[in-house]
């Protein structure tokens, strides 16, 4: 499997760009989220429990041994020397300016660290947040802006909790383009109540708004969350493999080839994941999307043409 041919991915552009290989070293800043804290709800997404990417929630280590921890496993796996700190568990904006300062220098102070992509909300992006950003990728960072949309449409956003609307996506991609930070938007495919056409319609919105970067992910349910107590009572039914890849497929092929894909699939601990069984098996999800785009013969952008 070569997803290049097919799919404009992260990693194949990061090697264009730098050269020789680049990955992303995932942090846990100790950060929380205002759907936890009270400030626009308690209890988080329906679908939330951070240990599904970043297991040591709790009392993280410094951001500096998380990176070297990070960076012995990349090297050893993949061979790459340069890196990108991704600030990743809950929401990595949501501080005062000086404190978030403060944490993005040690990452960006770490050997061989060559920038940031700060995962967040997009009612969490005041001006003052976005300077800060840009500032870095004047200096000659590499710099993204991971924005959780999940999907464009207000029902579905108000289903899972997640205490913002489409509305301000918009707000904070137009704010973000004008300090010319580049973007990536995470959708999740799967979401109670919504079908594969309405994955469709907010992929279309966020395309007609414009985002530099997409990270698809199928819904999983993990322990711990409400979710899960859907899923267990009958009321949430989790997605099919072949119809997640169907419709990660059609949404690469409506997708312009200019846009990075930082992600296809997501995982999650097999101590924390109760269904599907399937998401965790991130190679085998990536190789049916790979093989069914050759088998259309289709790839990333193929059907604007």
């Amino acid at each position: 499997m070569y997803l290049p041919d097919v799919v404009n991915s992260f990693g194949h552009a990061m090697r264009t760009k730098y050269g020789e290989k680049v990955h992303k070293v995932s942090i846990n800043a100790a950060f929380t989220c205002p759907n936890r804290d009270g400030s626009k709800g308690i209890g988080g997404c329906s679908f939330c429990n951070n240990r599904s990417f970043s297991p040591s929630t709790s009392k993280p280590p410094a951001i500096i041994e998380q990176i070297a921890a990070g960076q012995a496993v990349i090297q050893r796996r993949t061979g790459a020397k340069k890196y990108i700190a991704y600030f990743q568990a809950y929401t990595n904006t949501y501080a005062e300016v000086a404190y978030l300062q403060q944490q993005y220098d040690q990452a960006l102070a770490t050997e061989n660290v060559i920038g940031l992509s700060v995962g967040t909300r997009p009612d969490c992006v005041p001006d003052e947040v976005l300077r800060l950003l840009a500032d870095y990728q004047q200096q000659g960072h590499e710099v993204w802006l991971e924005l959780g949309l999940q999907s464009a449409l207000n029902e579905s956003l108000l289903r899972v909790n997640r205490g913002h609307g489409f509305e301000e996506y918009v707000d904070a991609v137009k704010r973000a383009r004008l300090y010319g930070l580049q973007i990536c938007t995470h959708l999740i495919v799967g979401l109670p109540g919504e079908s594969a056409a309405m994955s469709h319609e907010s992929h279309r919105r966020v395309m007609e708004l414009g985002t530099h970067g997409l990270k698809l992910h199928p819904l999983h349910v993990v322990r711990h969350t409400m979710l899960a107590k859907e899923w267990k009572q009958g009321e949430y039914v989790t997605l099919d493999e072949a119809d997640y890849i169907a419709t990660a497929c059609e949404l690469i092929k409506h997708t312009p080839d200019d846009v990075v894909f930082h992600r296809l699939t997501a995982t999650a601990n097999t101590s924390i994941l109760l269904a599907p069984a399937w998401c965790n098996k991130k190679w085998a999800v990536l190789n049916a999307i790979y093989q069914q785009l050759l088998h259309e013969g289709a790839k990333q952008g193929s059907a604007l043409h």
